[in-house]
């Protein structure tokens, strides 16, 4: 059974005005409908007092689906299901592939009908000056956030062209509960367009915009760049920087890149991690009975198979499970071939050798997420340790563990359920519930690093 969307009153739909404005409009907003309408058929509304977020979407995908009338959400860098209907929209009408995603074929077929509307080549501006507005069902990432925890939302949007200076825009909208209330408590989005230098400029007063005495979240949905002048000025004020490194376009060079940040002490927090907690959880599992428990330190063989095209859940696993173990990395080999074959040994406490293979899996049906796990198979060179452990995903299957063998012939095997909870609108709402540093990723994002720049030398 489908649940049904949430619905999501539009208190204010978005509303251009001047940058030196924004406080004062919203302000008006709340005093206009801080007492309802007097006949009791609207409530009250008020704005949340929990927390800012900002969200950092370099992506022109809204855009163009926006000016060629396939979406009419708010431009805020926060793509959900509303997106994923407009991709597959404009996939069937152009007869691509129906992914959901935004693919190159289908974003350039936007482009050129954005073109055709606005007179200008494929690559001029993304119809910017677009008007948009929210339907009144329209389950996006915010939204989910705003069910559990209404907030501030202040969304920075790049936009390619010519540099305008930025324009913004405010608009507010409230989760309608089901139990009854007398008062709507709403979440205040802050829409600020324009291309990068112009937002950079104007970096110096989005701090200003967030909420004083409340915890803030900046949701950098690019590269982090620690030499980047708007994320240094952003992330030295929130409480935590979020991340998702399935979405990485170079995810080892990107992972560098976290572990520097954490080097100069900004708090990451990272929703890729988030998505391997029940394979942890799995793994500690099995090695929780006394016997069981003994052998842990007789492993010294690794074999992780992920979906072929993004290695960074492969790599925290391996981080995590050798920060753990107390292994130091000690070579990196990367094999050509069809399964991506990534080689990496380890040296453990007592100078046993240890030996982890990744291997990317080419899968015909893709998930929603780059790079889930597959399976993983833990293992022992000696014949006598009971330590064999197999643990596969629900949709993936064990069958080339199974085929590999080992020295163990029988072992535990455990099945990783497929949750919902892996997106990243259900990540990135529990994420907000915490932050600060987070030991226990730190750690292993200091072994990953070590792991990679192995693989530099």
């Amino acid at each position: 059974m489908v649940s049904q969307a949430p619905t999501i009153y539009s208190l204010q739909a978005p509303k251009d005005i001047s940058l030196s404005d924004i406080e004062a409009e919203l302000s008006q907003i709340w005093q206009s409908y801080g007492i309802g309408d007097g006949n009791g058929t609207l409530p009250a509304a008020t704005r949340a007092t929990t927390f800012t977020l900002v969200v950092y979407e370099p992506e022109e995908t809204q855009y163009l689906l926006s000016a060629s009338g396939y979406y009419n959400g708010p431009i805020d860098g926060i793509l959900g299901p509303q997106m994923e209907a407009a991709l597959r929209e404009v996939q069937k009408t152009h007869k691509l592939p129906e992914t959901g995603t935004a693919t190159p074929e289908t974003l350039a077929k936007l482009r050129e009908e954005v073109a055709k509307r606005h007179g200008t080549d494929a690559t001029g501006e993304n119809g910017s000056n677009a008007s948009y507005t929210l339907e009144a069902r329209s389950p996006r990432i915010a939204d989910e956030i705003a069910l559990r925890n209404p907030c501030r939302i202040i969304a920075l949007c790049p936009i390619a062209g010519e540099d305008e200076g930025v324009k913004a825009q405010v608009s507010a909208y409230c989760p309608i509960q089901k139990q009854s209330s007398s008062t709507l408590i709403c979440c205040e989005y802050i829409t600020l367009t324009g291309t990068t230098a112009a937002l950079e400029r104007i970096g110096g007063m989005i701090p200003a915009l967030l909420i004083g005495g409340l915890p803030k979240f900046l949701w950098w949905k690019a590269t982090p760049d620690p030499n980047n002048a708007l994320f240094k000025r952003l992330a030295a004020v929130c409480n935590n920087v979020i991340v998702d490194s399935c979405e990485f376009n170079d995810p080892e060079s990107d992972l560098l890149s976290l572990q520097e940040l954490v080097e100069t002490g900004v708090p990451l927090a990272d929703l890729n991690w988030r998505r391997l907690s029940a394979w942890q959880e799995l793994t500690a599992e099995a090695y929780d009975p006394p016997l069981r428990r003994a052998s842990l330190r007789e492993i010294d063989r690794v074999t992780i198979d992920y979906e072929k095209g993004n290695p960074a859940q492969a790599l925290m696993f391996l981080g995590w499970l050798a920060s753990r173990l107390e292994w130091s990395p000690v070579s990196y080999e990367k094999e050509s071939g069809d399964y991506q074959i990534t080689k990496i040994s380890f040296l453990a406490q007592d100078q046993r050798q240890v030996q982890a293979e990744l291997a990317g899996v080419p899968v015909a049906d893709m998930g929603e997420i780059m790079g889930d796990l597959i399976a993983l198979r833990l293992s022992s060179t000696n014949p006598q340790a009971d330590c064999g452990t197999v643990i596969c995903s629900e949709t993936g299957g064990c069958m080339r563990m199974e085929t590999q063998g080992g020295a163990q012939s029988s072992g535990l095997f455990q099945q990783v359920t497929s949750l919902s909870e892996q997106k990243a609108e259900v990540l990135l709402s529990q994420q907000v519930q915490r932050w600060g540093h987070e030991a226990l990723f730190e750690e292993t994002l200091g072994v990953i690093a070590k792991v990679l720049k192995l693989g530099n030398k």
